[in-house]
């Protein structure tokens, strides 16, 4: 759920307001595909619940990570709006809060404050996913010993994920309520 918490750590609740109001609830049921590598996703996705297999199908459908609540799948292709490398799975039933790439992609055009935070956002989460790739690949140091060289978070950052937690616990309360 980390990086849910580093992505709403940046936003505000306008924006948090947006998400629930343009994004929509959908549960996947088990062994469904959400993202079919090589093709074109129309959202970017919020795992509410359940858990996801990240595999890639040319290279026998080696899973390369799971997915699981807090998480936010589609963002590089949304990013660089090339087709996916991989393929997302459902592994159970699974529900999503899907953000359709038309209207973000129109929000972040005319809402340029938006648009800074959101891309914020989304950097945070690819460098937290790049620094764990990295130390799984046993490049630099083991995760716990640069966690200890580097002390780990700030405090302000613990403030901020902790801001972040209540926003996503926020954002998950007003979903299912707006949807009822």
């Amino acid at each position: 759920m980390k990086k849910i918490l580093l992505f709403f750590s940046e936003l505000n609740n306008n924006d948090l307001d947006w998400f629930v109001q343009k994004g929509k609830k959908e549960t996947i049921p088990p062994d469904r595909f959400l993202i079919r590598e090589g093709q074109v996703s129309e959202a970017l996705y919020i795992v509410v619940s359940g858990s996801f297999s990240v595999v890639i199908e040319s290279q026998n459908k080696q899973e390369l990570a799971k997915i699981s609540v807090g998480e936010i799948v589609g963002e590089v292709s949304f990013i660089d709006t090339r087709p996916p490398l991989a393929s997302v799975r459902s592994l159970e039933e699974c529900v999503v809060l899907s953000i359709p790439r038309i209207q973000l992609l129109a929000k972040l055009q005319q809402d340029t404050n938006f648009s800074s935070r959101f891309y914020r956002a989304i950097c945070l989460c690819l460098s937290d996913r790049l620094r764990g790739t990295v130390s799984r690949l046993g490049y630099g140091y083991e995760l716990d010993e640069l966690e200890a060289r580097l002390g780990g978070f700030n405090q302000t950052m613990v403030s901020n994920l902790e801001l972040a937690e209540a926003k996503f616990n926020w954002l998950l309360k007003n979903m299912v309520e707006a949807r009822k």
